[in-house]
């Protein structure tokens, strides 16, 4: 009898002692980058309300892309030098992905940084078409990719942390004085608040709304220390480029990080991506100052490069990274055009000269006509866990307080916005900004939807967030609005101001 025991205590002890070594969790990770720079030339550019082309790249457009496992579940993330990809052209990626490594096509996260200057891949992005020739070669090449990073996975350990960046991003939407309000392209007096309203320009009263400038990262190593990939999240719209094809800061940044956080004689390189926040009303001139001279687009990726080595020196890996992700889609509508509005566009329409819309009265006409025949759009949310940090991923230009209200309201205190994620179904202002009017509220394939888009997709994004980290939301207890932008905001209702825009016409 006494054998027994030592023997079960034997046993026992052994388990206890095994199960104290193994790790809690098989944490895996690998990352590729690959060149997406357009090969045939010239390619369309969107960016702008017309259709441009450029017969040159200025600098690569790269898919960077990572895959992480924990030996329960495999996800899959892809930073895209892209303007904008709609829903239809992510999941042509999804499905060759899942056909070449089984992850499934909701746990694959396809996100577009932004960049203007990046060929087209979407019909109706306002004066633009699509480049059907290159829409097909992105497919192939993310899609490789993701199935190259997938082919790297290897033991890993993880780090993250949220800074403070406040210098770099600042609100590009102003609020008009009230004796300077200016007309839409519909030719009524509705635009209270516009974007780049210039250096301290006397017409404008300040910002019309909160920035976020927080930049949040997200570092990968493998357990031997070597670097594998370091995401980044960050709320600027972008820098601005020249008329050749290029990623923008956004390519600068990344190339900053490997060189200096990379080690050059890896046989599989560090890959380092920035991921486009919630920057819809941001960008990085600060309105309230005089104009920057000499200030280049390398220097601000710079600037912010060495911000995030400084965060980066202080972090604690960890091997015990869970992962989880959840996907639902919205059906939302979309402001539809009065019968007033309708007329207005099919005159213009009628007397326009060229194939293409050539000013915005002609690109606005196009794109009532695509919205009173597409009614609707079926939006993809996704929200992921990495450990203790959490991901949002949106279809959509979110404004800097939309972002504010996803990072109150997540359990963790560690959250990054993805915009532009898994399609581009347009702007998304906050109810009570539709009011003060302005660019992002002209009704367009690239801001559209009805006027509640925004609540309704905070709400299902923070029930995903709680699904993911098991944990319930953090309680908001601001609206983040200044004084002078609440009293702006109320006369513009008072007012009954874009109405026709709002989707309220006759």
């Amino acid at each position: 009898m006494n054998a027994i025991l030592r023997l079960l205590a034997l046993v026992t002890l052994t388990l206890l002692l095994s199960a104290h070594r193994a790790p809690a969790v098989e944490f895996q990770a690998g990352a590729a980058a690959i060149d997406i720079s357009p090969r045939t030339l010239p390619a369309l550019r969107n960016g702008g309300f017309i259709e441009a082309s450029s017969n040159r790249v200025d600098d690569p457009l790269h898919a960077r892309c990572l895959v992480l496992a924990d030996g329960k579940s495999t996800l899959a993330l892809a930073i895209v030098d892209s303007c904008m990809a709609p829903r239809d052209v992510c999941e042509a990626i999804k499905r060759r992905v899942t056909d070449a490594t089984k992850i499934p096509a909701d746990r694959i996260l396809i996100a577009a940084t932004h960049t203007h200057t990046a060929p087209s891949l979407m019909d109706f992005c306002l004066g633009c078409r699509k480049d059907p020739a290159y829409a097909d070669y992105f497919i192939a090449r993310v899609s490789d990719g993701i199935a190259a990073a997938n082919t790297r996975l290897t033991p890993a350990e993880a780090a993250w942390t949220p800074f403070d960046a406040p210098n770099h991003t600042h609100s590009r939407r102003w609020v008009h004085r009230a004796d300077a309000i200016d007309n839409d392209p519909f030719g009524d007096q509705t635009v209270r608040a516009m974007m780049h309203p210039g250096y301290q320009n006397p017409a404008y009263t300040g910002p019309a709304g909160p920035v976020d400038t927080g930049l949040t990262v997200l570092s990968i190593r493998s357990t031997s220390g070597e670097p594998i990939a370091i995401l980044s999240n960050y709320s600027m719209h972008y820098f601005g480029s020249g008329e050749g094809f290029s990623a923008d800061y956004f390519g600068d940044y990344a190339r900053y990080l490997e060189s200096k956080a990379g080690k050059p004689d890896a046989a599989r390189p560090l890959v380092a991506m920035m991921s486009q926040g919630t920057s819809g009303d941001l960008h990085w001139m600060d309105y309230s100052q005089p104009q920057r001279r000499d200030y280049s687009r390398e220097q601000y990726a710079r600037e912010l490069g060495e911000l995030t080595l400084t965060a980066l020196a202080d972090l604690k890996y960890r091997r015990d990274v869970s992962l989880a992700m959840a996907q639902t889609e919205l059906a939302l509508g979309r402001r539809l055009p009065s019968a007033k509005r309708l007329a207005w566009a099919e005159e213009i329409r009628s007397k326009q000269a060229t194939p293409r819309p050539g000013n915005l009265p002609e690109v606005y006409a196009e794109q009532a006509l695509w919205i009173r025949d597409n009614p609707r759009a079926d939006l993809v949310l996704q929200a992921v866990r990495i450990g203790d940090l959490t991901l949002a991923a949106i279809p959509n230009e979110v404004y800097g307080i939309t972002g504010l209200k996803l990072k109150a309201q997540s359990p963790s205190t560690v959250h990054m916005n993805l915009e532009l994620a898994n399609g581009a179904e347009g702007y998304i202002p906050p109810p009570e900004q539709h009011y003060l009017g302005g660019y992002t509220t002209w009704p367009a394939r690239t801001a559209g939807l009805e006027t509640d888009a925004e609540p309704k997709i905070v709400a299902a994004l923070v029930s995903l967030l709680e699904k993911v980290s098991g944990k319930p939301r953090r309680e908001l207890t601001t609206d983040f609005y200044t004084p002078e932008q609440r009293e702006a905001i109320k006369a513009a209702r008072a007012a009954d101001n874009n109405r026709e825009n709002r989707g309220a016409g006759e």
